[in-house]
């Protein structure tokens, strides 16, 4: 069993509109393509279409799948424009882990076996299938996976485009240096408050709450649950609970896209006994990129610490 749900995925023939793909500085699905004379990238949501976009720049036509900041990911449901897109990409980029396996599915249908598709789950060089505990997609939290996969769509773009290839490594190092920026406040925060107890609704943060040294408290069947869409048992959720009344978690990360009633128990419990509450995403919030969306993460996350 996964650690997280697969988004789920309907090809249907209705207008792209229903889907309302907006948000952000990337095309809607419907209208990237290789009809600008760019190269034509499409990323399975925008947090790794605002990537691509650092990454190419002006050179590129990026487009998002989900690039709502309002759908809920779990819920996701995708028509035939998305389709025709993925038929005219150059790249695709997807999370993988099975987080997103409608993009092969789609892509499978798209008639385009010349597309080259980026899988950050690969990328990564993590064990999908380890033999204690479970596999966490969620790895545009983890900076080292971020940087392989900015690393290999320059080397991709660069294979398509040869004449810019130095634009492609400036935007590399560019994206990169900002990347570290982030490690070291990771660091900063490991270094002044390693060992914190922190509570989490779903895996979503964990790779940074990890790097910044932070434990998770939360019981494994809670998050699990959760993340599965079934019922917290009666124990489970009285033990999770507990974890903010004995002030063994001094921070709640909450997922403010898949909410419930076990969640809004667990936030209400952090506000009656002044735990603070840092909410997280799984997609980028409407008028930022990346770089400044984790950047306001990891300054909430010190903020609650501190």
């Amino acid at each position: 069993m996964r650690l997280h749900k697969t988004l789920g995925v309907a090809v249907v023939g209705v207008a792209l509109s229903a889907l309302a793909l907006t948000g952000c500085s990337t095309q809607s699905a419907a209208t990237a393509g290789g009809d600008s004379g760019k190269l034509s990238i499409v990323a399975s949501t925008n947090v790794y279409g605002s990537i691509a976009e650092a990454i190419g720049g002006d050179l590129v036509s990026v487009s998002s799948i989900i690039d709502d900041p309002a759908q809920d990911p779990h819920s996701f449901e995708a028509d035939a424009q998305v389709q025709l897109a993925l038929s005219k990409a150059d790249i695709v980029i997807e999370n993988g882990g099975g987080y997103d396996d409608f993009v092969d599915t789609l892509l499978g249908g798209a008639n385009n076996a010349d597309a080259v598709v980026l899988n950050a789950a690969t990328i990564s060089g993590y064990d999908q299938e380890p033999a204690s505990g479970e596999f966490n997609e969620h790895l545009w939290y983890d900076f080292p996976t971020v940087q392989k996969v900015a690393e290999d769509l320059s080397a991709q773009l660069t294979k398509l485009d040869a004449d810019n290839a130095s634009t492609f490594a400036a935007n590399t190092t560019a994206f990169t240096a900002k990347l570290k920026t982030l490690e070291a406040d990771e660091a900063a925060v490991k270094a002044a408050s390693a060992g914190v107890g922190v509570a989490i609704t779903e895996p979503v943060p964990l790779y940074m709450l990890d790097a910044a040294g932070l434990v998770n408290k939360t019981p494994e069947a809670f998050s699990e649950a959760i993340e599965e869409g079934s019922d917290v048992s009666p124990a489970v959720l009285q033990q999770t609970l507990a974890l903010f009344a004995d002030g063994s978690v001094k921070v709640l990360a909450y997922n403010e896209q898949t909410t419930g009633a076990e969640t809004e128990q667990l936030l209400a419990a952090a506000k009656a006994n002044n735990v603070a509450v840092v909410p997280v995403t799984e997609t980028m919030p409407a008028g930022t990129d990346y770089i400044g969306w984790m950047t306001s993460n990891i300054d909430a996350i010190k903020a609650a610490v501190a």
